[in-house]
């Protein structure tokens, strides 16, 4: 008996020995992540979202605990009493300029109310500030949560001056306004950026046209107009020329192209290669005082497969740079749309952690291969069964429950803790992985505060398995590190804050998290 149970103890032990080995053997080494923060890349302005369209019911009927709840969680830069932050602190909101099919009812062509939108113009061409209550109401919000950079953002121009009385195209791809109608269509957006200015919450920015490839026929069941190069230019003219009447500040923000390789594709109908367009040489608006020295595109539909990502980006900000070096690059719309990758699907509300890693990857290299100096996702609010929201609702007018996504806090692990002016700077790793090879383990980028050398990183890691890394910093710019501070989302944690760690220990990244890390000056 004691004979078999030595046999036994010793065939265990090579076993788990064996184990231990194979676990060892098949663990990743700890990667080192060097901070090169004299290497500077684009500038971070914001990080945004938009009020379109749920958000004119939340604002004006939901109850007002709800409707702060909701405020708090898109712009609060607050800690709850757990140490925990309330909110993501949205830098910048985008404004949704309605073109008054909201009135038109079923006869607008749009099906449901939720996407018709007020207009500021009424029927007898004169202006009733009362409109769009639920929206103002978000933006005073935005801004008492220290809100500073605000969007308006057109979709149609108003019903009163397009060619069919509609808020959408007829299907043709032309503009749904007449060349006659540039000048009224510009005084209308000089005017409502007149009265923001005086209501003190002033537009940064007006965004004319949206997605001008689209032809946006009533079945889009939205509002929207397609628009020609050429038909941007007048439009863009006349609004330069009011802006500089009314004495604004406001600058112009074009193109809002759908997609991002509409920037340099050549054969679109009149509505493609718009960098080169709009900036390059031959340009007709470029050298307009209004207009702001950046390209503004929407990242759907070219981010997978990952190879593909990484190139479009690649190459648009090759374009970007060969046309004007001065030129900045916004990203200013992403949801989940289509089929990603055979499993991610745009349709279904998923409040959990896939969507949310797809979305932060995508964040990361529009960040880091096209040099985004903003980022901002499509619907601040959504009611709808799909993965366009940051935060959730029912889909009621007037009351219901208010739903996080963790597509929420991952965007917050970015828009939280890398405040507007912040720089991004050049990240090497040991390992030497390429962008495309680390897409599936550990993406790390990095940014600088250079008003108090703070350096903040955000790790995401796509793989099942934890990873430990380390962090140093070389350059001049950077202030000595006493410790790293660690803020964490993932299927347990919601930006959960975890124990600090000492400069030359190694820091735990779970498994299909995103986690931003601070560095705490000495």
């Amino acid at each position: 008996m004691m004979l078999r149970l030595l046999i036994y103890i010793s065939a265990l032990s090579i076993l788990c020995g064996s184990i231990l080995f194979s676990t060892e053997k098949s663990a990743p080494d700890p990667v080192l992540f060097t901070i090169h923060t004299d290497e500077i890349r684009q500038t971070i302005h914001n990080f945004g979202a938009s009020d379109a369209w749920s958000v004119q019911f939340v604002g004006k009927y939901w109850p007002l605990d709800k409707r702060e709840q909701i405020a708090d969680l898109l712009f609060s830069m607050e800690l709850d009493s757990l140490g925990h932050p309330q909110g993501i602190g949205l830098s910048l909101w985008r404004f949704n300029i309605g073109a008054g099919s909201a009135r038109q009812g079923d006869e607008s062509g749009i099906a449901t109310e939720w996407r018709r939108a007020e207009s500021f113009l009424t029927t007898d061409s004169t202006y009733n500030w009362n409109n769009q209550e639920g929206q103002q109401w978000f933006m005073k919000a935005a801004q008492e949560r220290g809100v500073r950079q605000f969007t308006g953002f057109v979709n149609s121009p108003p019903v009163l001056l397009t060619k069919n009385g509609k808020a959408h195209g007829d299907g043709s791809g032309n503009a749904n306004i007449s060349q006659e109608n540039y000048e009224h269509f510009a005084d209308y957006l000089a005017r409502i950026a007149s009265y923001f200015r005086d209501e003190g919450s002033p537009l940064t920015y007006l965004s004319p046209v949206n997605e001008p490839q689209w032809n946006w026929a009533s079945s889009n069941g939205q509002e929207g107009s397609p628009y020609r190069n050429s038909e941007i230019d007048g439009v863009v003219k006349a609004l330069d020329q009011k802006i500089t009447e009314y004495g604004l500040d406001t600058k112009i923000e074009i193109p809002e192209t759908a997609q991002i390789d509409f920037l340099i594709s050549r054969d679109n109908d009149g509505r493609g290669n718009q960098t080169e367009y709009f900036f390059g040489s031959e340009s007709a608006v470029r050298e307009l005082p209004k207009l702001a020295r950046k390209i503004a595109a929407h990242s759907y539909f070219t981010t997978y497969p990952v190879e593909e990502m990484i190139e479009q980006r690649r190459k648009v900000w090759e374009s970007i740079r060969q046309t004007d070096p001065s030129l900045e690059y916004w990203m200013s719309e992403f949801c989940v749309l289509g089929n990603i990758d055979g499993v991610l699907r745009g349709n279904g509300r998923d409040l959990g952690i896939d969507p949310a890693l797809y979305v932060t990857r995508v964040m990361h290299y529009d960040l880091t291969i096209a040099n985004a100096s903003s980022w901002q996702w499509w619907l601040g609010v959504s009611p709808y069964d799909y993965k366009d929201g940051l935060v959730y609702i029912d889909n009621d007018f007037y009351d219901g429950e208010v739903y996080e996504s963790k597509i929420l806090w991952g965007m917050g692990n970015f828009s939280r803790f890398i405040r507007p002016g912040a720089v991004r700077v050049e990240v090497s790793r040991s390992d030497n992985l390429s962008p495309l090879e680390a897409a599936e383990d550990i993406l790390v980028s990095a940014y600088l505060h250079p008003e108090d050398r703070r350096v903040t990183l955000v790790a995401i890691n796509y793989s099942h398995k934890d990873r430990e890394i380390t962090i140093d910093t070389t350059g001049k710019s950077a202030g000595a590190v006493s410790e790293w501070s660690r803020y964490i989302t993932s299927s347990k944690y919601n930006l959960e804050k975890k124990p600090s760690s000492l400069p030359d220990e190694l820091i735990l990244i779970p498994s299909r998290s995103v986690v931003t890390i601070i560095s705490s000056a000495r």
